[in-house]
């Protein structure tokens, strides 16, 4: 599983809209520039989050994006989920894959069904104030 730059730049949006405590509406460009992202990539992301209701956002003067919930309401696995599409490790065990003419007699099938359990387990036990507070140590 390699996460996408989409993926990466996703989390670093909303870390930096937890960081400032999700009170105020932050503009596109502000948000690109404070976190070296081109504008145009960001528009793309930002829509991903606010179709998917993880942002508001406001247009026109004073507007930009915001959470819309606690950064403890966030998990790493939701943002990564909706940004990446799945986590899976192996082509054969991402949901809605085609059927695996192997899946019966696979000997391997178990461990990536594990270790795809494992990893969704880990994003999902990590919560954007997690990560806040792991900045602070």
């Amino acid at each position: 599983m390699i996460v996408s730059t989409k993926g990466r730049y996703a989390l670093r949006v909303m870390v930096c809209f937890a960081r400032r405590g999700g009170e105020e509406y932050i503009p596109l460009k502000e948000i690109a520039e404070a976190e070296g992202i081109s504008q145009k990539y960001l528009e793309s992301i930002m829509t991903t989050l606010s179709k998917a209701g993880f942002v508001d956002a406001v247009h026109g003067k004073g507007g930009g994006y915001r959470l819309n919930r606690k950064p403890e309401e966030y998990t790493i696995g939701s943002i990564l989920k909706l940004t990446e599409g799945s986590l899976a490790v192996a082509s054969c065990t991402t949901q809605g894959a085609a059927a695996c003419s192997r899946s019966e007699c696979c000997q391997a099938l178990p461990m990536w069904e594990r270790l795809d359990r494992m990893i969704d387990d880990f994003f999902e036990g990590i919560t954007l104030a997690d990560l806040l507070q792991d900045t602070k140590k």
